[in-house]
C-alpha cells in the first residue's frame, strides 16, 4: 500500500472525515503533518499542493487533494487503485 501523507489542522471535520474514509478502505497509518502547529509546515503544504486550505492529502507522490478529492475518487472506484498501484 502507498504511503498516505495528510496535512492537517486541530478541530478540522474535513481532516476527520478524510481519515475515517482512508481508515474504512484499510489504511492503517497516516502521515499526518498538522500546519497550525508549525508555519514552515503550512508553507510547505503550499508549495507541494498550490493550495491553502486542510486537509491536503497525498497517496504516495501523487497530490490527491482535499477531503472532497478524496472522496470523488472512492466514489468513482480510484482510491483503491491509488492506493494500491
Amino acid at each position: 500500500m502507498q504511503p498516505v501523507t495528510m496535512y492537517t489542522g486541530a478541530f478540522c471535520p474535513y481532516c476527520t472525515m478524510a481519515k475515517k474514509l482512508l481508515a474504512a478502505v484499510g489504511v492503517t497509518e497516516i502521515k499526518e503533518i498538522r500546519v497550525d502547529k508549525n508555519p514552515a509546515d503550512f508553507a510547505e503544504m503550499q508549495q507541494l499542493s498550490g493550495q491553502r486550505s486542510i486537509p491536503q492529502i497525498f497517496i504516495g507522490d501523487t497530490h490527491v487533494g482535499g477531503f472532497n478529492d478524496l472522496y470523488r475518487l472512492q466514489q468513482q472506484g480510484e482510491l483503491i487503485e491509488l492506493l494500491n498501484p
